[in-house]
């Protein structure tokens, strides 16, 4: 332990003055006992601000989740799996996936069983990963210990605490990109709802029933005050009426069934036929109405008056123009429960009744103001229309969540822009009225907004053709798989060694080297074949310690890197080393050596190789953490972090170079 201390003081103050030490986690243990022979082990993280822990559920691919191991004996038996708490789940765009983490603190429960009398002593081990809004620490292993004694009174047993190890960073000068954030999530559902509550009023089933309902209040109010009060009622009843609806989905779900959505197969391929069938429906091929007698029974209460009467006329509102509403509807509740928050169902509806009862609530109060609508006609079918095609489009980000989650790569990245481009346009065709659907007008002109919307979305499929050849399509990042999903990640049309322009020798590349995709840039994952690389050709080493599940990593490489001064520097200007220290690859055979950090612990795997190589001679262990050195393994210049400023990772880049 003295050593391990003396070598964390050491790094620390081997590096520059403006460095950081950081303990991010803080694990404790302990137990409950639930009756005479069963008992919780309680494992509580307590997490520093503006860091965050992944959960033990993370989907494929995505950051190294928290995994608890427990040493077997005749002494206990385990019953399940770990328990957790709800946390936080995000749209991570990185990762093009759904990802739950924790924040300030977060515990975790296994239940066991005792299988004697005797004191009993219970060892473990947590593997976990944590992040703050710049770089993330590599997967670190803390031992957990816990004591029964069974012939004790004592509820909670001795409780061990245990720390992560030291962190040594390099502060960036650029501004930190914040974290998505709960509040941000239910903003952006609330935004959609919203949007797509105005959207469900230009359908053919709702617009029309506007005038309709400034007829009944007017007939109802007997002076201007109570026609305003009536009006407010009868906006807030419509409110109530969805938010119920979102309730309901919420409490029938549950915090666990919402957070399991994004990446149950079953539940996305599910997802995927309902907004199927809403399209179809939206389209014209059949109507998704509710029974006519629902209908009937409303309106005879609504026609009693007063408070329940306004209450029913809302009621009579939401099921007469289910038709149309309804997709809409189901659509928000799909997209609000996949997003694994309890209460996205019912923040949803809040913005969509919102969006539908602040029309309908002012042309009630003011009825002067319906003279100023447009007429009902085609054009409602239209947007109905137009709908339809949005939400087909939107049906196959599920399917492809499900293949992305199995890996079966059926709908790799080509196959989804694909089918966009196809649903997009014929959308175009439609809106220049080159087809016709069931229920639409003859038409023998076009009108300007028609037109207008059609150009729209013709310039967004042509957009996206280039998708198809590898362009990474940023304003529909978060819906297609990501570029490694693919049957190229280069794009069609081009090898998997890279295009004929590039400046190295495709013919045979060197040992122990690929190239990265999609930047075409030779890299090699192996320090020492790349060194040896690097002193054949008389190059400079940029090492790039990095992690697949670094968030800020592929932030890097997908904004920065791909920018062609920096593009051209890193394919031909230095040999890049990258070197993965979430590598979960076992070590090969004879070098599972001890740990120089702590002596008590084997290194396994090949990620824990390179983390320890980076806390050692760097005095760091963030990601991403870029290196420029000569042949001799000496810096030549100082170190960088996350760097998403071009000009100043550039300026960086041509430093180095400049003093080799």
């Amino acid at each position: 332990m003295k050593k391990y201390i003396f070598l964390l003081l050491f790094t620390a103050f081997s590096i520059s003055a403006f460095s950081q030490i950081f303990k991010p986690v803080k694990w404790t243990t302990s137990t409950e006992k639930i009756s005479d022979t069963e008992y919780n082990l309680v494992i509580k993280a307590t997490i520093d601000k503006n860091w965050h822990l992944y959960s033990q559920n993370v989907p494929e691919d995505g950051p190294i989740p928290t995994a608890f191991t427990f040493t077997k004996t005749s002494d206990f038996e385990l019953i399940g799996k770990p328990s957790e708490e709800k946390g936080h789940t995000v749209d991570d765009k990185v990762f093009n996936m759904k990802i739950k983490f924790f924040e300030n603190e977060a515990t975790f429960k296994q239940k066991i069983k005792i299988t004697s009398n005797k004191d009993i002593k219970i060892t473990g081990e947590v593997e976990f990963m944590t992040c703050d809004d710049t770089t993330c620490l590599p997967p670190t292993y803390v031992d957990l210990n816990f004591n029964i004694s069974p012939n004790s009174s004592a509820v909670v047993a001795k409780t061990a605490v245990t720390d992560t190890p030291a962190k040594t960073t390099v502060k960036s000068t650029s501004k930190k990109p914040k974290k998505p954030k709960k509040d941000k999530t239910l903003l952006s559902i609330f935004l959609i709802a919203f949007f797509s509550g105005f959207a469900a009023l230009l359908t053919p089933c709702v617009f029309p029933m506007i005038p309709m309902t400034v007829s009944y209040f007017t007939k109802q109010s007997k002076s201007k005050a109570a026609g305003i009060k009536n009006a407010i009622i009868y906006g807030i009843s419509i409110v109530i009426i969805y938010v119920l609806l979102g309730t309901i989905v919420s409490a029938i779900f549950g915090a666990d069934a919402l957070n399991a959505l994004s990446t149950n197969v079953w539940f996305n391929v599910l997802f995927f036929l309902l907004l199927v069938v809403f399209a179809v429906s939206f389209l014209g091929a059949f109507e998704i109405v509710l029974p006519s007698s629902w209908g009937t029974k409303i309106d005879s209460e609504a026609d009693k008056g007063g408070v329940f009467g306004i209450f029913f006329m809302a009621l009579a509102l939401a099921i007469v123009s289910f038709s149309c509403t309804g997709p809409i509807v189901g659509t928000l509740l799909v997209q609000a429960a996949a997003g694994g928050n309890q209460i996205g169902p019912i923040v949803g509806m809040l913005g969509f009744s919102l969006a539908l009862a602040i029309p309908f609530a002012l042309f009630a109060a003011f009825p002067g103001w319906l003279h100023s609508l447009p007429k009902s006609g085609g054009w409602l079918n239209t947007v109905k229309v137009v709908l339809g095609f949005l939400e087909l489009a939107l049906a196959f980000k599920f399917l492809s969540n499900a293949d992305l989650v199995l890996d079966l790569h059926w709908f790799e990245r080509e196959v989804f822009i694909a089918i966009w481009i196809a649903i997009f346009g014929t959308l175009t065709f439609y809106l220049f009225g080159k087809i016709q659907l069931p229920h639409d007008s003859p038409n023998n002109h076009i009108s300007v907004g028609r037109l207008s919307l059609g150009l729209l979305t013709l310039t967004f499929t042509i957009y996206m053709i280039p998708g198809l050849w590898g362009a990474p399509l940023n304003l529909i990042s978060a819906f297609p798989p990501p570029q490694h999903y693919s049957e190229s990640p280069y794009g069609v049309g081009f090898s998997k060694l890279g295009n004929a322009n590039a400046q190295i020798n495709h013919s045979e590349l060197p040992d122990g080297a690929h190239l990265m995709a999609p930047f075409d840039i030779l890299t090699f994952n192996d320090y020492d074949k790349g060194l040896a690389y690097a002193k054949k050709v008389n190059k400079p080493v940029m090492l790039d310690f990095t992690g697949k599940a670094c968030v800020n990593c592929r932030k890097m490489e997908q904004n920065v890197w791909v920018k062609d001064r920096v593009l051209f520097i890193l394919k031909n200007k230095v040999v890049l080393i990258s070197l993965y220290v979430d590598d979960k690859r076992k070590l090969p055979e004879g070098e599972e050596v001890n740990s120089k950090l702590n002596p008590d612990k084997k290194l396994r795997y090949i990620g824990q190789k390179w983390s320890e190589m980076e806390t050692i001679k760097y005095g760091t262990n963030a990601q991403p953490f870029y290196v420029l050195i000569n042949q001799n393994e000496e810096n030549l210049n100082d170190p960088v972090g996350y760097t998403p400023d071009v000009d100043e990772f550039l300026n960086w880049l041509k430093d180095g170079i400049s003093k080799y």
